[in-house]
């Protein structure tokens, strides 16, 4: 009889325990991050941030999983960073705009701060940029996990632009950004700020001869076909953060704060691939529509911009700013 009862009970037993190993996968997953951003689904940054979830996910076997939300459908970016810090939103990518609390985030976008991408990987990755992350972590309470570079902007015309003189009052666009109107006027040009929108009926109609932007959008737009000639002035080399709510990083054991850092890192790498090949594509594509892409005299143009630039930064970022030209 007690040996009746032994069997049952280690039956029993085995039985409880193949149920819990059944159900423990249902059960392995014990947070969701949402990571809301402005970006499509074709966007690099929407690949990198969906391979961050794969990656997390995959390093913490299941327990942690990230869902994406793309094209502003958890809110607009500034939207995102008050629900970060309210702790109703857990991740998004953003960038300048965190000088709102931060003001070493303007570093992010100074014109001809930058002579080279991997000039500008030094500053993000080196002493400079951990005082970046450092102030918006403290003063906004939201966490820079990884980098994105952004693609640098150019200036498109119907005539080449190899140096500040060739400008000589050229009618251009530029946005809205009192650092972007003055920078073009101390060049020679005679910026107008003007909405997105209206800027390809403009080129078409004459009201303005050029715009400046990113080669994506230059592509996006079909400015080749109001546009002749692609000027490399690449005047505004920047990047833009993968971010995390600091209550959330706060809540992470120091096992998962690692296998966050190492999803963002694989991330980030991958999302560097894709972005050295969207330029060389767009290149690529701008060209075979016709478009006529033109070095020009970088330091000139920067020589010539540096007062303009110096006189619109904010006093915490002027010295360093002073210190990036100077290079």
């Amino acid at each position: 009889m007690t040996m009746t009862l032994t069997r049952r009970a280690a039956l029993l037993a085995a039985g409880a325990l193949a149920a819990h190993l059944i159900a423990a996968p249902a059960m392995a997953q014990e947070m969701t991050l949402k990571l809301g951003h402005l970006a499509n689904e074709d966007n690099s940054w929407h690949k990198a941030s969906v391979r961050f979830g794969e990656e997390l996910s995959a390093l913490t076997n299941g327990r942690i999983a990230v869902e994406v939300f793309p094209n502003e459908s958890l809110g607009k970016e500034i939207d995102l960073i008050n629900g970060m810090q309210l702790g109703t939103v857990d991740m998004t990518i953003t960038g300048e705009s965190l000088q709102n609390w931060a003001p070493m985030a303007a570093l992010l976008a100074v014109p001809y701060a930058y002579k080279s991408l991997e000039h500008m990987d030094e500053v993000a990755s080196g002493e400079i940029g951990d005082r970046i992350k450092a102030e918006i972590v403290e003063k906004a309470q939201i966490r820079p996990i990884a980098y994105f570079a952004r693609g640098p902007r150019n200036l498109t015309s119907n005539r080449p632009i190899v140096s500040p003189d060739d400008l000589n009052g050229l009618k251009m666009r530029v946005p809205n950004v009192p650092l972007f109107v003055d920078v073009w006027a101390a060049l020679g040009a005679q910026p107008t700020p003007m909405a997105f929108s209206e800027v390809f009926t403009s080129l078409q109609n004459g009201t303005i001869d050029a715009q400046e932007n990113p080669l994506a959008l230059i592509r996006s737009a079909s400015f080749n076909e109001v546009q002749s000639h692609v000027n490399k002035t690449e005047h505004v080399r920047s990047w833009i953060y993968l971010t995390l709510a600091e209550s959330v990083w706060q809540k992470l054991s120091a096992e998962d704060q690692a296998a966050v850092t190492e999803a963002a890192a694989r991330a980030q790498a991958y999302e560097r691939g894709l972005f050295e090949e969207s330029i060389a594509a767009d290149q690529a594509y701008l060209e075979d529509k016709g478009m006529t892409f033109v070095d020009v005299d970088g330091a000139a143009f920067a020589a010539k911009a540096k007062d303009a630039v110096l006189a619109n930064v904010n006093d915490a970022i002027r010295p360093i700013v002073e210190g990036l030209f100077a290079e």
